[in-house]
């Protein structure tokens, strides 16, 4: 408890911090309380990936340090263009904090080895910070509009090939950290709503993959054939995580893509909508392989159980409602 409360801490300290230095102490606090959560599974995956994510975030936080500090030393004989280099070091060392590509060798690995409960934290609340920082610093649309075209790209082609549920959604993160990086360009409320929609949409899959305890398709699809009205729900939730019309994920894409129209980076949005759609395929193999998986036999008891689950409630609840929270989301804006 005492390392969530650390954590939050962390994040909050970056976020309203006053100060270059005051944001990277932030940081730190947010990795040193992130790195016990991660090492509580005693087994060689986890230490692997704690040593790994370690590594990463604490190359890139000397790189953050470093920039600061050139920053404050050379203020007063640094021309702009120095300035404007100190500060896409910065940016690209949070680029790496959070796992955008090119900057993404670690994420999928890392990932692997973590619980599904430390997979969602690592995926949702451990990008706000940087997010935050980079809405501060970010200076180059060029910078930017490179970083998303990565992500999307490495996130469409590396995930096709993936059994692993956690790269799976590891490359799924990549892929919408690209959307949110779009958002951010233009408006800071987009970017919320991005960030919002899909922080609830892979805490239902999370805490779902967590219940059912699988890590790959094969497991997944023989756990769903066993429950034929959860394995609706849970390709619903598929579909809405993917971003297709009309589910809750399609919403902030919808934003996203005016605002880029609205401000002349129709080339960029078509980009990023092309590359989308080798993504979808991904979940789509993920949809497929379930119809076509024979069903078991199963129990009454477990069946039982698994149906009372408040988790599995959570997902149907989100894949059931989505449209009619996108309809009023729409309406309020």
């Amino acid at each position: 408890m005492l390392f969530f409360i650390t954590l939050i801490s962390g994040t909050t300290i970056t976020i309203s911090a006053y100060s270059w230095l005051g944001m990277w102490m932030g940081l730190e606090i947010n990795l040193l309380s992130f790195i016990p959560l991660m090492h509580k599974s005693n087994n060689l995956m986890s230490v692997e990936s704690t040593t790994k994510y370690f590594i990463v975030q604490a190359l890139a936080s000397s790189v953050i340090l470093m920039a600061i500090l050139m920053m404050m030393v050379k203020s007063q004989m640094s021309t702009i263009m120095n300035k404007s280099v100190y500060i896409m070091m910065m940016n690209s060392a949070l680029m790496t904090k959070m796992g955008a590509a090119p900057f993404h060798f670690w994420f999928p690995e890392v990932m692997e080895g973590l619980s599904w409960m430390n997979c969602l934290s690592l995926s949702t609340w451990q990008k706000i910070a940087p997010m935050v920082l980079i809405m501060y610093t970010m200076n180059s649309m060029l910078f930017m509009s490179t970083i998303i075209i990565s992500s999307m790209i490495i996130s469409a082609l590396m995930g096709l090939n993936q059994v692993s549920l956690r790269k799976i959604m590891a490359y799924s993160s990549i892929n919408h950290l690209g959307w949110m990086l779009g958002a951010l360009m233009f408006m800071e409320t987009t970017w919320m709503y991005y960030f919002l929609v899909y922080s609830i949409i892979n805490t239902a899959m999370m805490t779902t993959f967590s219940k059912m305890n699988v890590s790959s398709i094969t497991q997944l699809t023989q756990k769903l054939n066993l429950f034929s009205m959860n394995k609706k729900m849970f390709m619903l939730n598929f579909l809405n995580l993917s971003g297709v019309p009309p589910f809750l994920g399609f919403y902030p894409k919808w934003l996203t893509i005016q605002l880029m129209i609205k401000n002349n980076f129709i080339l960029l949005s078509t980009l990023m909508i092309m590359l989308t759609l080798i993504t979808i395929f991904m979940y789509f193999r993920i949809i497929s392989a379930s119809l076509v998986n024979k069903s078991q036999e199963i129990s009454w008891k477990s069946s039982e159980k698994m149906n009372k689950s408040v988790i599995t409630a959570l997902v149907n609840f989100g894949s059931l409602m989505s449209l009619v929270i996108c309809t009023l989301m729409y309406t309020w804006a």
